[in-house]
This record gives C-alpha cells, sequence and structure tokens, in this order.
C-alpha cells in the first residue's frame, strides 16, 4: 500500500507550488466533472531548465498528453512521467487564463466586491506561485492542461472538448529530477461555458521506485529512453 506522504484539495480558481522530489508520484484527481488544471514544471535545482512543450510533443511524436509520455525540458531532461492516466487525453496546446479573457467571458467578479469568490485566472495564480520561488513573469512558458482535451482537425482548427473530465478522473506523474510543480486550478481558456466553472482538484504525492529496465514510460518511445537516461546521468 502506496503512504500517503501529502495530501490536499484544491478550491477552484486556487493556486498551488511545491518543490517535490526526484521519485515521487503525483496524483491529481477531478472531484468534479469539468475540471482543468494548468500546469508548469522546472527543474528544481536549476530552474532555467524547464517545461519545453514544442521539444515534448516532437519528441513524442503527439499533440496530446497520456501515459507513456515524459514532460520533457529545454536541455532534453525527463522532469516527469504520466505513469497512469485514466482518460487518454490531456491538452498541451489551449495555454492557459489571462486576467483579460477571465473578463471578458466571466465579468468582473474582483476581489474588493467577491472576496474568496472573485474569479482567479491561471496567469496570475501562476505568477503568485512562481514569485514564492524567485521567479517571475520571464519564468512563464508554455504549460500543460491537465483534465482538458482539444481536439485538432485535418484543417489544423483547434476544438474544445466540454466535460471531457468525469469526477473520480485521475493521473499520477512520477518526478525524474527534483522538480518545482506548480499549478492553477483555473478554467481552460477555450472553455465555452458563460459561468466560471469551480471544480475542485484533489492532490496527493507517494514515494515511488526509480524506473527500471523495464519501465512503461522508458520503452514508450526510443525518444523517451534516452531523454531518462540523459537526465540520470544528473544524479550519478
Amino acid at each position: 500500500m502506496n503512504t500517503t506522504l501529502y495530501a490536499e484539495t484544491l478550491p477552484g480558481g486556487a493556486m498551488w507550488s511545491m518543490r517535490v522530489p526526484r521519485h515521487r508520484r503525483v496524483r491529481l484527481t477531478a472531484l468534479n466533472a469539468g475540471a482543468n488544471v494548468s500546469a508548469l514544471l522546472y527543474n528544481a535545482d536549476q530552474p532555467l531548465d524547464r517545461l519545453n512543450v514544442p521539444d515534448t510533443l516532437k519528441a513524442l511524436h503527439t499533440a496530446k498528453l497520456t501515459k507513456g509520455h515524459i514532460l520533457m525540458s529545454d536541455m532534453g531532461h525527463a522532469l516527469a512521467s504520466i505513469v497512469e492516466d485514466s482518460l487518454g487525453w490531456h491538452d498541451p496546446l489551449g495555454g492557459h487564463l489571462t486576467a483579460a479573457q477571465a473578463l471578458a467571458k466571466y465579468g468582473d467578479h474582483n476581489y474588493q466586491q467577491y472576496r474568496n469568490d472573485f474569479h482567479r485566472n491561471a496567469h496570475n495564480d501562476f505568477l503568485v506561485e512562481l514569485s514564492k520561488h524567485g521567479l517571475g513573469l520571464a519564468d512563464i512558458v508554455a504549460n500543460v492542461n491537465f483534465f482538458s482535451k482539444v481536439a485538432v482537425d485535418d484543417d489544423g482548427k483547434m476544438a474544445f472538448v466540454p466535460n471531457h473530465a468525469s469526477a473520480g478522473d485521475s493521473l499520477e506523474l512520477r518526478t525524474e529530477m527534483n522538480v518545482l510543480l506548480v499549478l492553477a486550478n483555473c478554467p481552460h481558456p477555450m472553455n465555452p461555458a458563460s459561468e466560471y466553472p469551480v471544480c475542485r482538484v484533489q492532490v496527493e504525492i507517494f514515494p515511488t521506485e526509480a524506473p527500471g529496465p523495464d519501465d512503461f514510460c522508458r520503452n514508450f518511445r526510443p525518444e523517451c529512453e534516452r531523454t531518462l537516461a540523459l537526465t540520470e546521468r544528473l544524479f550519478i
């Protein structure tokens, strides 16, 4: 049985960050249908080495993220591997919600009037959390959106798929290095809902073993084997 090292429920709109040591499993679970969690990842020991979504997608020959895929950094290192996934599709294309988008889509729900029920956005949430780790605006890069699906047709047109995630859907990340993980539990910017979606998400962290030679993610593609080997060199 897994020993739970940490557990927290993130309310809708909440921000979260943590320096997660190497070889931990981070489980995200949608507690409400239609959840979306925008995420950034950094090498916690060298934050200039951070998530590179274009390189990740090119290396994996994909436009979605699911079990077996490895989130790669600017330097070709493995930040985290997706080791479990109940959905089969997470969005790496749609970006994250900004203050201007939230205002245009959902109206002016400011803190002064609505207090803790004000409408948060992922961009500002990222800035708040990054500042806690000595990072800022220049460090916001292309993010991934867990629990969301954006389909692309033959003409390259992108379409958001509503209610892709059901309550209880989950994924697990295995950290392959010491990772700074930053989360914003905010609506996807392409979500067509006219009312601000409020979905709770649970975060749990467990210990795990290092990936062996028969690891599913390691053997998913040759590029996965190479990025794990490159990362393991850092810890010899």
